[in-house]
């Protein structure tokens, strides 16, 4: 049975990477779109054409997040039952317990949810770009020809040039004015999505883990350690329930505060045990 702090834990790094590929690549291109706006052509033909180029890239973004989470959190779930599994010396390897991997009721039901709710968390990152994108290039015209009127001209041609650049840049800031999430903090999209990504991948490999440890009658586990500095500091080799009746004065893993373990970003990991009194 190999000890806890030896069995491997996965990052997914260059599966993260990929995904944010996609984004960046996306608002590279929406940018590009948003450059090449003539703000001396304004007619409404011209912003159309812009604007479903603009929903294509979304949409093909879209469906690439989408593909990818769909095979990237089963997978998640299967890494966390393997940790179980090597955790409980049900499997003396990787290789090994892969071959016995079995999603158990708690966990597809689980996974299911986990897919969907990931999807529309990224839904809302394009849908909040599409909506910024919008808002920006309504204002931005809105006042070219505002500037043009409040000059007595009849073009916009005439729009003085540190104004033309000034729009520009709103043009361009769209992509950046960013995600507020519930605790008011304010993300770049890419910078968003690599969070969110983490974060649920990390929560899925959990809580997959723990699925998999109460459908084998395991209903403790140690929280990991690796010398944070944070307030996880004060969780690492804790004992805890993995359910809420389990006897034992342990605290329950459900109710633990997110301020101080398994926030977002959070790297530790629960290894279930079934006799918690023989931790040393």
């Amino acid at each position: 049975m190999p000890k806890m702090n030896e069995i491997p834990i996965p990052t997914y790094k260059y599966d993260v990477e990929i995904l944010l590929g996609y984004y960046k690549e996306a608002l590279r291109k929406i940018n590009t779109e948003l450059s090449r706006l003539d703000l001396t052509k304004l007619d409404r033909a011209n912003i159309t054409v812009m604007q479903k180029e603009i929903a294509d890239i979304i949409l093909e973004l879209d469906d690439k997040a989408k593909a990818w989470v769909a095979t990237m959190l089963p997978k998640a779930a299967e890494d966390g039952i393997v940790y179980t599994l090597l955790s409980l010396g049900l499997a003396e390897t990787v290789a090994e317990a892969q071959k016995i991997v079995v999603f158990n009721r708690l966990n597809r039901e689980f996974v299911k949810t986990a897919i969907a709710d990931m999807q529309d968390d990224l839904l809302q990152v394009t849908q909040n770009v599409e909506r910024k994108v919008r808002k920006a290039v309504r204002q931005v015209t809105a006042e070219a020809m505002r500037s043009n009127l409040t000059q007595g001209l009849n073009t916009i041609d005439a729009i003085r040039p540190d104004i033309m650049r000034g729009l520009k840049a709103r043009l361009g800031d769209a992509l950046n004015t960013g995600i507020i999430d519930a605790a008011g903090r304010r993300w770049k999209p890419e910078v968003y999505v690599d969070m969110v990504t983490r974060t649920k991948l990390a929560h899925t490999q959990r809580e997959s883990a723990i699925n998999e440890a109460i459908g084998r009658n395991a209903f403790y586990g140690m929280i990991s350690s690796h010398g944070a500095k944070d307030a996880c500091r004060n969780w690492e080799g804790k004992i805890v329930k993995l359910t809420a009746d389990a006897p034992g004065d342990y605290p329950y893993y459900g109710v633990l505060p997110n301020r101080e373990i398994f926030h977002p970003n959070c790297k530790h990991v629960i290894s279930p045990v079934r006799r918690p009194e023989r931790i040393n």
